[in-house]
């Protein structure tokens, strides 16, 4: 699938309300603005640009992440704080997770082993309660004026911010408020209004949400979020919200979703793929015991891939991408490397993370394989951080393997064709260079991209 020109249009708009919002930001008393994402590459990679252009402005930005994150974070200028630290009533004696501490608290209430996404409904509630006092102490000793955050998975931060009565901007890492409708009906096995009466009776959620409003004011839904993929986290900003795709290839939202953001104040700004400068660094995939990624060796390894890259191209031979992502080659429940998604009957099912990225990279070999390294295409492939991501399956000569890849530069640099898993970065990143894919998606919005990408 190739960028349509609509798509081209989107991110022209999106430059021109950029530099109107610059010129503002560039008028004004510097600010401090705080960042609070997730353990997941995939939602805080957009927001670092954003982030490095504040610190250019003279903001003094403030982030509050994971270890694995911190070399990409500090790239752009952006003071680093250790999520388990700030938040160290949540975290003491429990496993940080790309959802919080969710595995540890399903563990700690019977729900080991459930459906994940089930766990994260029945917990929020309880996983918030946990984070607010240090949220608030975070954003109170920094003196944020305002917090940007992961709209996805992210609901402490819009409440912290309720309630110090500072402005909220949630980035949501996906085709917009329509996605997360399609994903939450796509994600049960039973239905869903079964699903909600289980999260409604669902006894600690309900009395930490009660605890929330009593000391707070700040209130949760008893059950599934409704209309059904509403997403609390957007709800509590009550303003903007940044989406990283353009209007034309956003997801079609319900018009009872929409009116009901309508009447929070919430306003859907699509701004198209947060692309940050050239040699910049990026989140790229890890393991839970990374303390700290190796970005300055990464950052070499790149350099020296995007030029192979351009000598490629140069002298007129064909250059194949392959990435699988940052969460099926990473070690998140249910949903990485040995992950298998839990269904109703509470047994796991599918294939697993290993799978789906071997046999991807298997086809790519078959197909595009070369026994010297200068014949064929060029093969440049992401394996991720497992120690033995290959297993029995054998890279050819004109491949070249790394744990992480500069993705945005070598799309820059120019690739023929991307085999991609289809996660939102991705896609809408191979768009903006008119790079052709190949979709082979593990779960969520991969699957409706990689039918976008059909359709396109």
């Amino acid at each position: 699938a190739r960028a349509p020109c609509a798509h081209a249009r989107a991110r022209a708009r999106a430059r021109a309300c950029l530099a109107q919002s610059t010129a503002a930001a560039m008028a004004a008393t510097p600010r401090v603005v705080a960042f609070v994402f997730p353990m997941a590459s995939g939602h805080i990679n957009p927001s670092l640009p954003v982030a490095r252009r504040l610190v250019e402005l003279g903001h003094r930005v403030h982030y509050c992440c994971a270890p694995p994150m911190r070399g990409a974070i500090e790239d752009t200028g952006a003071a680093f704080h250790e999520l388990a630290r700030c938040l160290p009533e949540l975290y003491d004696g429990r496993e940080p997770d790309v959802f919080g501490a969710i595995a540890s608290l399903a563990k700690e209430h019977g729900l080991g082993g459930s459906n994940m996404r089930v766990c994260r409904l029945k917990l929020r509630a309880v996983q918030v309660e946990l984070q607010l006092p240090g949220m608030l102490r975070f954003l109170s000793e920094v003196k944020a004026s305002a917090v940007v955050y992961c709209a996805g998975f992210n609901e402490v931060a819009p409440a912290a911010a309720k309630v110090l009565g500072i402005a909220a901007i949630p980035l949501l890492t996906c085709a917009g408020p329509g996605c997360y409708e399609c994903m939450v009906k796509q994600s049960f096995d039973a239905p869903l209004e079964d699903v909600d009466h289980e999260v409604a009776e669902f006894a600690p959620g309900v009395a930490a949400a009660e605890r929330i409003n009593a000391k707070y004011g700040v209130t949760f839904e008893r059950g599934i979020p409704k209309p059904y993929g509403r997403l609390e986290g957007i709800s509590l900003a009550a303003g903007p919200c940044l989406v990283t795709t353009s209007e034309d290839l956003r997801d079609p939202a319900s018009e009872k979703l929409l009116a009901q953001y309508a009447s929070e104040g919430i306003a859907f700004h699509f701004v198209g793929p947060l692309l940050d400068q050239q040699g910049a660094q990026r989140s790229g995939a890890f393991l839970k015991e990374d303390t700290k990624a190796d970005q300055g060796g990464a950052a070499e390894a790149g350099g020296r891939l995007v030029a192979e890259t351009r000598a490629a191209r140069a002298a007129g031979r064909p250059v194949v991408l392959v990435s699988m992502g940052t969460v099926v080659t990473g070690d998140v429940p249910q949903f990485g490397w040995e992950g298998r998604p839990v269904g109703a009957d509470g047994k796991p099912h599918g294939l697993s993370g290993r799978e789906l990225c071997r046999a991807a990279w298997a086809g790519c070999f078959d197909a595009f394989g070369a026994g010297v390294a200068d014949e064929g295409p060029l093969l440049i492939v992401g394996l991720g951080p497992q120690p033995d991501p290959l297993g029995d399956v054998v890279a050819p000569a004109n491949a070249r393997c790394a744990r992480t890849l500069p993705q945005v530069d070598l799309l820059r640099a120019g690739v023929d064709v991307f085999l991609t898993h289809g996660g939102q970065n991705s896609f809408t990143e191979s768009l903006s260079q008119g790079t052709p894919v190949v979709v082979c998606p593990g779960f969520g919005d991969q699957i409706v991209n990689g039918r976008k990408a059909v359709a396109l």
